[in-house]
């Protein structure tokens, strides 16, 4: 009797932490994501007395409330800035300051590379939309990956492609892997759909499901039209 009540506790436990587990999990990252921004963003309140933003008359933490009304100034401001990027004095702003930035030793560098890749994962071309399996890490295993681009060498047999495989459950770290055009299999799948199937360890498969797109298209074969009378080749 307490076996089976021991066994109906520990089914209805798990069962409900596999629920909760999600909005809890979703809450705190929230709630963690919310205190690294407010660190930054804090700042734009600068203008305010801090007996009046922070604790213990301006010497605690910043209350949040405060914290939140920073947030929101600093959306208002983006949003203010890409807003004026559409006319010619936004855009003489940002080239001004894309000059000042790089004309300062070892700052350049790092401004230079972040926007770089930035400007390659936001902008619409379809080579960073492309998901892929390649033969990884060695040969008979095989890795999702993303395409970013494709290069072309002068002692290379056809094309080199550019594949990021990240890592799971983090895929913002990865590897950089060249592999020859013909060693790689396009996906009939999204990014998103990818991402996800990464981050879960394969749990969640993509819909549809993990397909390459050359056998899909190959094993579709068009269908016999029907001998009609009257009809004749």
């Amino acid at each position: 009797m307490k076996k089976t009540l021991l066994a109906q506790w520990r089914a209805n436990f798990f069962t409900g932490l596999a629920v909760l587990l999600p909005a809890i999990a979703s809450v705190v990252l929230l709630v963690w994501f919310f205190g690294r921004v407010a660190n930054i963003t804090d700042m734009l309140l600068f203008f305010l007395p801090s007996s009046l933003t922070h604790k213990a008359g301006g010497a605690g933490e910043m209350y949040w409330y405060w914290s939140l009304a920073a947030l929101v100034l600093a959306v208002l401001l983006i949003s203010l800035m890409g807003r004026l990027t559409r006319y010619y004095i936004g855009k003489k702003m940002v080239e001004l300051l894309d000059q000042g930035l790089l004309r300062v030793p070892l700052l350049n560098k790092i401004y230079l590379t972040i926007k770089q890749v930035n400007e390659a994962f936001t902008s619409n071309k379809s080579s960073f939309k492309q998901v892929v399996l390649i033969e990884f890490p060695q040969p008979g295993h095989r890795a999702v990956g993303f395409v970013t681009g494709e290069q072309s060498f002068q002692k290379g047999n056809g094309r080199i492609i550019s594949v990021f495989v990240p890592t799971t459950p983090n895929p913002t770290s990865g590897f950089l892997v060249m592999v020859p055009e013909s060693g790689v299999t396009k996906l009939d799948m999204s990014v998103a759909e990818g991402i996800k199937f990464i981050v879960s360890l394969g749990a969640i498969p993509p819909e549809p499901a993990l397909v390459p797109r050359v056998a899909a298209e190959t094993t579709a074969q068009p269908a016999a039209l029907p001998n009609l009378p009257g009809a004749h080749g």
